[in-house]
């Protein structure tokens, strides 16, 4: 078979690493691996144990309910992983939500976990990089670490509510947001509302 310039190999779905850590919004993440599911892309869950508490406080899914959305789910643990080697060719990995430590980690290039590693791979072979920021005040360290990040290649890409697409709901101001993000990889999933402009 032959490579494609996107790092999929033609003749098969093309892949996307998702990670999910510890900041509030992991729903982010879920509906993330819901559109890849409807795009038909093979979705590579990464989650950290701070993921997991968010996700059983701020929604009705489990561990495995989350698992179970993904086309493949690799433990944090797992440094040997393939999504921890530039050879395992992806589309590139997004962070939904991406919290300020595993942000901090991924800035620094050392890495202590399977997401951050699969992250700064991701850098590294010079595949998209988008990071959903969950954090607000910003003070200035958290500003430097976001230029730095932007400076290696890294898209900051905050989960901010599209008032003109006017939301009716909590899962429409996600799956904007969602949407938006995954426009960053070249996929466009139906739930966006696009601006057409004025009428």
């Amino acid at each position: 078979m032959v490579d494609d310039v996107n790092g999929a190999v033609r003749n098969s779905p093309p892949r996307m690493v998702v990670g999910i850590s510890g900041a509030s919004g992991a729903i982010y993440g879920a509906r993330v691996l819901d559109a890849l599911n409807d795009l038909g892309v093979e979705s590579h869950l990464v989650v950290t144990k701070a993921a997991l508490l968010t996700l059983s406080q701020e929604t009705d899914l489990t561990a495995d309910g989350l698992s179970a959305k993904a086309t493949a789910t690799h433990r944090l643990a797992d440094v040997g992983a393939s999504i921890a080697s530039g050879s395992f060719r992806t589309l590139g990995m997004i962070v939904a939500p991406c919290s300020v430590r595993t942000m901090s980690e991924i800035a620094t290039g050392v890495t202590s976990s399977l997401l951050t590693r699969a992250a700064d791979v991701t850098l590294k072979e010079r595949r998209p990089l988008v990071l959903m920021v969950r954090e607000t005040p910003l003070h200035l360290g958290h500003l430097r670490t976001m230029t730095a990040l932007a400076e290696m290649g890294a898209v900051i890409a905050p989960p901010l509510p599209a008032l003109y697409a006017r939301p009716a709901s909590i899962q429409e101001m996600v799956d904007q947001s969602v949407g938006r993000a995954l426009d960053l990889f070249g996929l466009d999933w139906s739930a966006v509302r696009r601006w057409d402009g004025l009428k």
